[in-house]
């Protein structure tokens, strides 16, 4: 079912749509820009849901033919531009996903609306084949372009888009989410919504996902015993890491929470806004065992072991020194 209550967290874009449909001042290229799993393939499924629906309302009826088939994933005048490269958009995928039919009149629908994801991934000269499209669209055409990295964006091509930035979800919304719609308990919710960190849709696939809660069990008991560590079972440790499945910067955040809760107990003695509530014992023994100086060196390090992968490091060596630092400090 889709509907615009069910858009949480974006206000600002839910207005614009919604004011954009009562007034029936649609643009035809829009880009909604945001990070991965933020939830705008769902955004853009509701507002070109709302645009087909045959009861003509703000918000789709979720009822009408069109609604049907939209829901099904088989409304033929909402088209899901797809590629053939899982790393590229090229520019055949959009001259055979767009530029080849957009001429062709909408089949059974007042609009004829064009779905990219990941729209980051074009390369310059599909931007450049979309770009004439953009120039010169028929009045029927909507083109929804999501994107995660805006920078990747051709200045010409997001100049004709309506951008609509999503924002940050904030805490309390996606707990009680969380807790509401999929029964998740209080500490559970309070873990998953600090690594979320404002993104929806990341809380929900944590909250869902047994082996996050395996690695963040794995990750704690890391830090428990590292300062008696020696170097064979830091190595040890890091290639454990390497055959995790989730990102590793889901694997560095739970240590930086974890830290962070250290410096909050250290600087408030109180356990009360802590997201790791159950490791007081241990936040409290390295909290009375670690300066100051010494946990923000950690935190710091963190992000540098992020900083560090994103420009390809090697993944021993930055994970060695990370862990080495933790030790020390």
């Amino acid at each position: 079912m889709a509907s615009f209550d069910e858009i949480y967290g974006q206000p600002r874009i839910v207005d614009h749509f919604k004011n954009a449909i009562s007034t029936g001042k649609i643009s035809h290229a829009y880009m909604i820009n945001g990070e991965r799993s933020s939830g705008k393939e769902f955004i853009a499924k509701v507002f070109a849901q709302a645009l087909q629906c045959e009861a003509e309302g703000v918000d789709p009826c979720n009822e009408c033919h069109s609604c049907r088939q939209a829901n099904s994933g088989n409304q033929p005048d909402i088209i899901r531009v797809m590629h053939e490269k899982p790393a590229t958009i090229g520019v055949e995928d959009i001259r055979t996903g767009i530029n080849d039919n957009i001429l062709i009149k909408p089949y059974a629908s007042k609009w004829k609306i064009y779905i990219i994801n990941e729209a980051e991934k074009m390369t310059v000269q599909a931007q450049n084949a979309l770009l004439k499209t953009l120039e010169e669209p028929p009045a029927y055409a909507v083109i929804m372009l999501l994107t995660s990295n805006l920078e990747a964006m051709l200045p010409t091509i997001v100049s004709r888009c309506v951008v609509l930035n999503m924002k940050p979800v904030p805490d309390d919304l996606i707990k009680s989410y969380l807790m509401r719609e999929l029964q998740i308990p209080d500490y559970k919710a309070d873990v998953c919504t600090a690594f979320a960190q404002g993104n929806l849709g990341k809380a929900k696939a944590l909250a869902a996902s047994e082996e996050f809660d395996n690695i963040k069990t794995e990750a704690v008991s890391l830090l428990r015993y590292i300062r008696e560590m020696e170097i064979t079972d830091i190595v040890s440790a890091i290639n454990k890491i390497k055959d995790y499945k989730i990102d590793i910067n889901d694997y560095l955040d739970i240590l930086s929470v974890w830290y962070r809760d250290v410096l909050l107990f250290k600087a408030t003695n109180d356990a009360n806004h802590l997201i790791f509530k159950d490791e007081i014992q241990y936040i409290k023994n390295v909290a009375n065992q670690s300066a100051y100086e010494g946990i923000e060196v950690i935190l710091e390090a963190l992000e540098k072991a992020k900083a560090r992968l994103r420009a390809n490091v090697s993944f021993e060596l930055t994970m060695e020194l990370l862990l080495l630092t933790i030790k020390e400090n």
